[in-house]
């Protein structure tokens, strides 16, 4: 008896010795080919420039071409399904947006991916800071009396965002629900109409990524009201962060990272991140990051997969509140 045991635990550790021999050789050996980074939005806005000079620099350290290959549509819910589908063999990755990935399933009666199951997170790219502003001439010029102007205003006080279900529109559900502050939501179809519309007077706030808000600001065309994220952002110091303004626990910050299917083996994984954080920590991409208003945020697979629980878990109850379901 004692023997077959024995004979069984052996074959169980050269089988253990021999996947990891294979990952390693894996590692090494890969890539042989050109990457596809599925990107899934149109050309031309943060999430698409971001995932263009990570891919630019990535190529530059595996020596191979990573390629972006933009597949918009539903909200990011057909380019990032058809990554959750593809080869788990770190030829075709992700360029994962939290709208996406923890916003969208509570919004979608079906994405047609599973967050969580479907894919195996790389590293976090960085967070890109949301803040809300207002028109100069709004009367309400600190969140204290934001909040206390839309309570006493009957229909409320509008604020605007780049559309339903966006994490700005997240975001604003969150302050509403944790001040009790009388917002209501106005979807635009980007952005930059909000930011129009509210530099023209005709919507007296707006929840904005802060590098579209940030030369308003700096001009003085925008009153900044507060930023999203736990610190002061980088860009604009002078802005006081929710949580400073008395707010508990308020961050919601919009974060990109790279993803790719399940079942890819350990070892790519790993020398993906190695190398994603390795162009992470470049000055110049860190600066180039900081002027999309992203903050580079390298960190371990393990815990920008534990982030996504976590965020995933957060925006549900929000979302059910608030009654947000994709049109």
């Amino acid at each position: 008896m004692k023997s077959i045991f024995r004979r069984h635990w052996l074959q169980a550790a050269l089988a253990g010795t021999a996947l990891a021999f294979a990952g390693s050789a894996l590692a090494q050996n890969y890539p042989s080919k050109p990457i596809r980074l599925v990107v899934p939005f149109t050309p031309g806005g943060v999430t698409d420039t971001s995932g263009r000079l990570i891919a630019e620099q990535l190529s530059k350290r595996l020596g191979q071409q990573v390629v972006v290959d933009n597949k918009p549509g539903a909200s990011g819910n057909i380019g990032t399904n058809q990554v959750a589908t593809a080869e788990p063999d770190g030829y075709t990755l992700l360029l994962g947006f939290d709208g996406t990935m923890v916003i969208n399933p509570h919004v979608f009666p079906k994405t047609g991916f599973d967050t969580l199951k479907d894919f195996a997170p790389i590293g976090k790219i960085g967070d890109a800071v949301l803040i809300l502003v207002a028109h100069p001439s709004s009367p309400a010029k600190t969140l204290k009396e934001v909040i206390a102007l839309s309570k006493s205003e009957k229909n409320g006080l509008s604020y605007g965002t780049s559309g339903t279900g966006g994490t700005p529109h997240i975001a604003g559900e969150l302050l509403r629900q944790k001040t009790g502050a009388n917002l209501v939501h106005v979807p635009y179809k980007g952005g930059g109409q909000a930011l129009t519309d509210v530099l023209g007077g005709n919507i007296p706030l707006v929840y904005t990524a802060i590098a579209s808000a940030m030369p308003h600001v700096k001009s003085g065309k925008l009153l900044p009201i507060a930023v999203s994220s736990a610190k002061r952002a980088s860009s604009l110091p002078d802005v006081a962060t929710f949580i400073e303004n008395g707010v508990a626990d308020f961050e919601a910050n919009s974060w990109v990272g790279l993803l790719a299917p399940a079942k890819t083996p350990r070892a790519i994984i790993t020398r993906l991140n190695t190398e994603l954080t390795a162009v992470l920590n470049d000055p110049e991409v860190r600066e180039r990051l900081n002027g999309m208003g992203i903050t580079a945020a390298p960190g371990t697979a393990e815990n920008f997969g534990a982030e996504i629980s976590r965020d995933l878990a957060k925006y549900g109850p929000v979302v059910k509140a608030a009654g947000i379901k994709a049109e």
